[in-house]
């Protein structure tokens, strides 16, 4: 069985990463353009935010899918041949790491909490690409992001070394330029 492109883009914040995943979607012809967000908002500028993007995607032919947790309830959203864009793996993983917080119980505080969630992330990830033709996945830098966290940086460098390794093209963004290291 054929499976997808998968291009992995990161660079620092406001380094351009997202503009050019975009391009390259759009690039990749004329078929259906998904966007997968993972932001939650979780106050009303951030709901206006998420709406005037998914507002301006719209109106460029693309089709949002928001899913902060749960990634693999998107595989049933797919078809065949769509050119897939997930902007961000920065935010699901804050999203999934500091869960229930709230409560005072963090999924990284649990043992095997984020070790399952992200051998469930790898596994949409493979199935993703056994139906998409490509998947554009765009992150933050380990170093360069807003969470200072040792856990946090420990997780995301492992999520971007896999990615690496499974991605056909591995990009860094700097300043609005792209290099490739894959």
């Amino acid at each position: 069985m054929a499976r997808g492109q998968l291009i992995f883009i990161s660079g620092g914040v406001r380094s351009g990463k997202s503009a050019y995943a975009e391009s390259i979607v759009c690039a990749a012809g004329n078929r259906r353009k998904i966007y997968l967000a993972s932001g939650q908002a979780y106050d009303e500028e951030m709901k206006d935010r998420i709406e005037r993007h998914r507002i301006d995607r719209q109106e460029d032919g693309w089709q949002t899918i928001e899913k902060a947790y749960r990634m693999d309830s998107v595989l049933d959203e797919l078809q065949t041949e769509d050119l897939v864009l997930w902007d961000c793996v920065t935010t699901w993983l804050a999203n999934e790491l500091y869960e229930g917080w709230e409560a005072g119980s963090m999924c990284a505080e649990k043992p095997g909490c984020m070790e399952q969630k992200w051998s469930s992330l790898q596994k949409t990830i493979l199935e993703m690409l056994e139906t998409v033709d490509l998947l554009t996945v765009v992150s933050n830098e380990v170093l360069d992001d807003f969470v200072r966290d040792e856990l946090y940086q420990s997780w995301l460098g492992r999520i971007h070394i896999w990615l690496v390794q499974q991605a056909d093209q591995a990009i860094e963004m700097e300043n609005g330029l792209a290099f490739r290291r894959k």
